[in-house]
């Protein structure tokens, strides 16, 4: 005991200077032990929130912490098998003291607004949780949620704050103040006084987002009508030997526009109404080489006069059927899936061909009605009666609705997973003489009015997409056609009939390079007459075709692409021709 004494003794000056240090820093301190006594805000540590009681300080707590910590010291040194220098835990506290950076979990603030969040476990937000119980002042989340376990923002809690002032100035305006306690007037005017510059900066933001939406509803086009538009805009060339049927082949790089504005109008926010205005003066290429083979998917020209396109409304009578009634430029692809990734003819393949199934484009340009019923999310069935819309609007005879040009047309496409899709396609259809195009201006000359009478047909067609990954997809097609004359002619007997063929097959790369690009390779044979009566193309034309859509922006993009035909028109004796583009599309 007396060893233990003269120990005790000896370190006596030790402890009298860590204890006068301590003392020296407490009174440097720029908050005095009384005022973190009698504080009232909270003090963060890594113990449980809930074991500090009013958020005070314990003086006995303190006082038996500290003889606990001087105590631990000197069983320390104590145990020591030889004379230490100062205590090296002691030191390491006044290391650590003298480090702020190691105090972050026991950091001190003395108010709210210090915090970069509201915790729920501080004042600041159970206050305004309970004033949110009690008024109502919050409607809580889009999914119903009010998410009061989590931290917020401090911008998010000035939110909620707001909406708490608005409500209960409301009450007091409608006279039911008394609706409203004196003790939640006053965490009112606290939680706003030590939030006031968030307030502050979240009215602004307010102000100046009802000063823009005011703009915008000033000078909006329409409440009802979205405007969209294309331009596209091609540079292009043909190349070869000579053309069809061995004359020179004369052609000059051109460039050329075709602009459109889509005006979208829905009532209900289901249905639409579409307005397309269209001025274009972009060669199809057939007066030159003498084939419709070399057609661009994007051609067509009306000398830039500005002619309405699209004309069509579309309304739901339920959740899986929709009508689509229509009056001008109507075709097949406007209301059914033709399972083809390069359909678009702005984004899509450069050839007029390559972008889908010929079947699907008879007729062209057309009136008429049509609806669509999703089965399923597998099966999807489409149907519909269409007129050309020359003949749609003429009352004559041999025209109108019923008695002159027509095709009905069955759709029904088999969507097995999201990597595959099947879409099978019947039309029948009649067109009187002069008027017939089986081919939807994709083939021979032949194949497209192949009797050259009065002519119905019965067209088939099968359309297939696999995706293999993410990177690559398998496509495919291929059409049949039986025609039959419905009158006779020079050489034809009404009865006389020809048989029509077309195939293709692509592999694309979608997002190759970049997400919104798409590379593709197209082979096939364009519509051929392989069986007639009278007279059937005599070999066989191939087209292959290759692009690279590359996109710029999202409005832009820029495809360079180009396309080979083989024996044109079905002939080994006419030259092998191509085609080349570069195509460019601004969408806005």
């Amino acid at each position: 005991m007396q060893k233990l004494f003269w120990s005790v003794l000896k370190l006596s000056p030790t402890l009298l200077s860590a204890i006068f240090l301590l003392l020296e820093r407490t009174q440097a301190s720029e908050v005095p032990v009384r005022a973190l006594v009698s504080n009232s805000s909270t003090i963060v540590t890594t113990q449980d929130s809930t074991s500090l009681k009013q958020n005070s300080i314990n003086p006995q707590v303190f006082v038996a912490s500290t003889t606990s910590s001087i105590k631990s010291v000197s069983e320390d040194i104590l145990s020591s098998s030889r004379p230490q220098p100062p205590d090296v835990k002691l030191a390491n506290t006044y290391q650590t003291i003298e480090n702020p950076s190691a105090l972050d979990a026991l950091a001190q603030v003395t108010s709210v607004s210090q915090l970069s969040d509201v915790q729920p476990t501080d004042w600041a937000f159970q206050a305004l949780q309970s004033l949110v119980e009690r008024y109502g002042c919050i409607a809580g989340y889009p999914d119903s949620t009010y998410r009061g376990n989590r931290a917020l923002t401090r911008y998010e809690f000035a939110a909620g704050l707001n909406a708490c002032l608005d409500r209960v100035n409301e009450l007091i305006a409608t006279a039911t103040a008394d609706a409203v306690n004196r003790e939640d007037l006053a965490t009112l005017q606290r939680l706003q006084e030590e939030f006031s510059a968030e307030l502050a900066t979240l009215r602004g933001r307010v102000d100046a987002l009802e000063a823009q939406t005011a703009e915008l509803e000033a000078n909006q086009f329409s409440t009802t009508t979205k405007l969209g538009g294309e331009v596209v805009f091609g540079l292009a060339d043909v190349f070869g030997d000579s053309a069809v049927g061995g004359s020179d082949l004369e052609y000059n790089t051109i460039a050329a526009v075709r602009a459109r504005l889509n005006f979208d109008t829905s009532f209900t926010g289901r249905d639409l109404l579409r307005t397309r205005l269209q001025a274009r003066n972009i060669d199809n290429n057939t007066g030159e080489t003498g084939t419709s083979m070399t057609r661009l998917g994007f051609d067509g020209d009306e000398g830039n006069d500005v002619i309405i396109d699209d004309f069509f409304y579309r309304f739901p009578l339920n959740n899986q059927f929709r009508v689509f009634l229509a009056l001008n430029s109507f075709e097949p692809r406007d209301f059914i899936d033709v399972v083809s990734p390069f359909y678009s003819s702005g984004d899509g393949a450069v050839s007029r061909f390559g972008r889908l199934n010929p079947v699907l484009r008879i007729p062209d340009d057309s009136s008429g009605l049509a609806f669509d019923f999703k089965l399923n999310d597998t099966f999807t069935l489409a149907a519909g009666y269409l007129v050309p819309t020359d003949f749609a609007s003429n009352p004559s005879q041999k025209a109108g609705l019923s008695d002159g040009a027509y095709a009905a047309f069955t759709n029904v496409v088999f969507n097995a997973t999201n990597n595959f899709k099947l879409g099978l396609s019947y039309v029948r259809s009649y067109a009187p003489g002069g008027e017939v195009n089986l081919t939807g201006s994709t083939g021979s000359g032949i194949a497209q009015d192949p009797l050259g009478v009065a002519t119905s047909a019965d067209s088939v067609g099968a359309q297939a997409q696999l995706g293999v990954g993410e990177g690559l997809i398998l496509s495919g097609w291929a059409g049949y056609t039986w025609a039959k004359a419905q009158a006779s002619g020079l050489g034809v007997i009404e009865g006389n009939e020809a048989r029509i063929f077309n195939w293709a097959a692509a592999v694309s790369f979608p997002d190759l390079g970049k997400e919104g690009n798409l590379a593709s390779i197209i082979f096939g044979q364009p519509p051929k007459v392989v069986d007639s009566d009278l007279i059937e193309d005599q070999n066989t034309s191939y087209h292959l075709e290759g692009f690279y859509r590359f996109k710029l922006t999202e409005n832009v993009s820029i495809t360079p692409g180009a396309f080979v035909i083989f024996n044109p028109e079905h002939n080994n004796d006419n030259d092998t021709i191509y085609v080349g583009t570069i195509r460019t599309t601004f969408e806005f």
